[in-house]
């Protein structure tokens, strides 16, 4: 049974709050009001709506800033905004669009036309919905997986932050860091794929068995390749194992070939495998991996950009 969406209205004047609840009584939505900008950011906090009606011109807060603050933060971006106003002025309404409005509406509102309009961007915030599902059950199984073992719990978390570090040190952009973030966390999912005996075995790998432990990359990319949100993550699940000379897996990619998420990725994880204890091995101590990394620079199994970064952020925290 579909849950009822909650909408929120923001407007200092009672006349017009009452006027959109009358007008939406009859569209089983839960209504909520807020007649100044403090109170509707923090109810927004509290309870983050599924649309959300404003007027710009609020006291204490804007409807602009918090337009602003809706947008610029990860729980609540996706919110459907609808701008209620009487204001006639264009550079208003244009900053408006570049703050992340939905839509207008101009007082006196139409009916119809406010309805419709709510259940359109409802649709699509179902949608949206529907794939941020997706994507945590596929992050739970992350977890599930790891917390199997506590040789590799917080492993993919560990590799995912210090990979957007060294993207961040590349001047990657804000939503490159994101496909960084996502692809890092999954990047082991294909793990799920391989036999326990084989990814817990406390001793060296057979040829046999480390060929089968192999598959976990491209079963990975298999596993996430259906949901469109994650299509920029997908060359990082796949290509994480890689090399700069081509002897990795599970294309033999060579140098450039290697999307840049993938390498960065590769470079974080290898970090993290070294420094952290395995069911076949002790970690290494930190100094010992960092010297690993400066002689095998130029191996030809990193990127040695990406390596310069990754031994320039753990020096400095180290320090």
């Amino acid at each position: 049974m579909q849950r009822q969406a909650q909408l929120l209205i923001i407007d200092d004047d009672p006349i017009i709050i009452d006027q959109l609840q009358t007008e939406l009584t009859h569209q089983s939505y839960l209504l909520d009001s807020a007649r100044d900008g403090e109170i509707a950011l923090e109810k927004i906090k509290k309870n983050p709506p599924d649309l959300i009606l404003i007027d710009l011109l609020m006291p204490k807060i804007s409807g602009f800033e918090i337009c602003r603050r809706i947008r610029s933060n990860t729980d609540t971006r996706f919110i459907p905004i609808i701008v209620i106003t009487d204001i006639q002025e264009q550079d208003d309404k244009i900053k408006a669009i570049e703050l992340g409005v939905d839509d207008f509406l101009v007082k006196p509102i139409n009916r119809l036309e406010l309805t419709s309009r709510i259940a359109s961007l409802l649709r699509m915030k179902l949608m949206h919905d529907d794939l941020d599902t997706s994507e945590s059950i596929l992050f739970s199984l992350v977890g599930a997986l790891e917390a199997k073992d506590c040789y590799t719990r917080g492993h993919s978390e560990r590799v995912s932050d210090l990979a957007v570090k060294i993207g961040r040190r590349m001047h990657l952009s804000k939503v490159q860091l994101d496909f960084l973030r996502k692809g890092g966390l999954l990047h082991d999912i294909g793990k799920i794929g391989v036999k326990e005996s084989i990814l817990f075995k406390p001793g060296r790998l057979s040829t046999e068995e480390l060929a089968h432990i192999k598959i976990h990359s491209k079963l990975g990319y298999d596993i996430c390749e259906p949901l469109k949100s994650l299509e920029n993550c997908l060359s990082i699940i796949r290509s994480h194992h890689e090399r700069i000379d081509g002897h990795g897996y599970p294309d033999g990619l060579k140098g450039n070939d290697i999307p840049t998420h993938a390498r960065i990725t590769a470079v974080a994880d290898a970090f993290d495998a070294m420094t952290t204890n395995r069911p076949y091995r002790e970690g290494l101590p930190v100094k010992t991996a960092l010297n690993i990394f400066s002689d095998e620079q130029h191996s030809g199994q990193w990127d040695p950009i990406c390596v310069d970064h990754l031994l320039e952020i753990i020096s400095e925290s180290n320090s």
